[in-house]
């Protein structure tokens, strides 16, 4: 019996789309299966009533991105990744703090007392003596699996309080007492100050876009299951079954785990110890274009039960909305996600708007139309348990069904997706392909 397909890649998010990219340029043939009806996954766009809509993914760095910029360069879109030119600021004490993630907040203090800028200072000299650097194996830093409460718990409080948790908990959507350290940390180093920090013109799902673009690409496709046999892997879905020589898997860990019904017993403990943390976004188009002082104010929890993220959009870049109107990005907290994916979406509006009121004033009033998206799987939590299992689920790699995405890192960026997916790309082609396929695995299925 033949095989359909030489590769079948599930999932056209950055990852897969990457790996598709890469395979398809080194000749071989591929076909890419999405169950949604759209491609981008986490770096998707919305167009609504001329406003812009990110609903994943926000901005890039000139910093800590190298395949995804080769992948820019390689597509004619490097120069259409203008920085932001915008600082990100801190609440702390009824009003906004300027320079997180920025030199200047050492002066302004972001929002950190002075005792907590030294300690700052001091931690950030340890690090260079821990090895965080590696955002490919975060494994290895010295860290070990210390949560990022337990790495800031010997400093000021201020460190954890209005530096460490807002940006894990409004980047990531992490709780830091539940969340690895070393990503982390790992990222930080990687990706440098805000200052280096871009977007894309026309929405950040520009690249995944171009990408798809003139790969042979099937949407609102849901893969219900994949089978490994010897040298191909059966593929169904929808009541469609094929084959394929190699099969990419760039979904969530949890949906890896849960499709692929026979996954070898050297993966499934890492597969299983994969958690995703939930995101929650209420994009809310405005009558009028509201100034501040930063583009992304971030709230700590002890500022804010509900609301973690505020993001002024058009401050983001100008085409985000209409000319004289404006776009307010609200992300929820770690705490409040759970709680709000099943809640209908006015609920959600009222919920997150209302706590948003103190921060942007008149905003409920200046709403006009609003955009609820949720990610039940929005960034993977690298918990100090799958750190731990990290390097021997990665040592294993390159098999008939392979995995791509920013979880096999644990590093929860774009570039890490992008990377993942040419990384996986390229353990497929070093496979030699197999011209025969056994004609019965149904005998060799192994649930768990």
């Amino acid at each position: 019996m033949g095989v359909d397909v030489d590769v079948a890649v599930i999932g056209a998010g950055v990852a897969g789309l990457a790996a598709a990219h890469e395979l398809a340029r080194a000749g071989r043939e591929v076909r890419v299966f999405e169950a949604a009806d759209h491609v981008g996954g986490r770096m998707t766009t919305r167009r609504v009533s001329g406003f812009v809509v990110d609903t994943g993914a926000e901005q890039i760095s000139t910093r800590g991105y190298p395949h995804t910029w080769e992948l820019l360069r390689r597509l004619g879109l490097d120069d259409a990744v203008p920085k932001i030119g915008r600082q990100l600021g801190v609440w702390r004490g009824g009003r906004v703090r300027r320079g997180l993630a920025h030199p200047l907040g050492m002066v302004t203090g972001a929002g950190m007392s002075v005792r907590a800028r030294v300690d700052f200072v001091r931690a950030t000299r340890g690090l260079a003596k821990r090895n965080v650097s590696d955002t490919e194996r975060p494994e290895a830093s010295r860290l070990g699996t210390a949560t990022v409460t337990e790495f800031a718990a010997p400093y000021h409080r201020d460190l954890l309080e209005y530096l460490c948790q807002p940006v894990v908990s409004g980047f990531f959507g992490w709780r830091p007492e539940h969340s690895a350290a070393a990503p982390f940390l790992g990222l930080l180093g990687a990706i440098g100050p805000s200052t280096a920090w871009r977007t894309y013109d026309g929405g950040m799902d520009v690249p995944a876009r171009a990408l798809a673009a003139p790969l042979d690409v099937t949407t609102s496709f849901p893969v219900r299951e994949v089978l490994a046999g010897p040298g191909f892997a059966r593929i169904t879905g929808d009541g469609t079954e094929l084959r394929a020589r190699s099969v990419v898997l760039a979904v969530p860990a949890p949906v890896a785990r849960q499709v692929y019904v026979n996954a070898p017993p050297h993966e499934r403990p890492f597969l299983d110890a994969c958690t995703f943390t939930p995101m929650v976004k209420v994009h809310l188009m405005l009558d009028h274009r509201p100034e501040s002082r930063v583009y992304l104010l971030a709230v700590p929890r002890s500022e804010s039960p509900s609301v973690s993220v505020v993001l002024f959009d058009h401050l983001k870049h100008p085409d985000r909305a209409p000319e004289g109107r404006g776009l307010v990005t609200l992300i929820a907290s770690p705490v409040m996600a759970p709680a709000l994916l099943d809640a209908p979406d006015d609920e959600v509006v009222r919920v997150l708007a209302d706590e948003a009121e103190r921060f942007v004033p008149g905003l409920r009033a200046a709403v006009t139309e609003s955009v609820v998206h949720r990610f039940r799987h929005g960034l993977p939590e690298a918990t100090p348990h799958a750190l731990a299992l990290r390097g021997e689920f990665a040592s294993g790699l390159g098999g008939v069904v392979d995995y791509a995405g920013d979880w096999v890192s644990l590093t929860p960026y774009s570039e890490a997706a992008v990377r993942s997916g040419r990384h996986a790309a390229a353990r497929v082609r070093a496979k030699p392909p197999s011209s025969t396929v056994p004609s019965d695995i149904r005998s060799r299925r192994q649930h768990t």
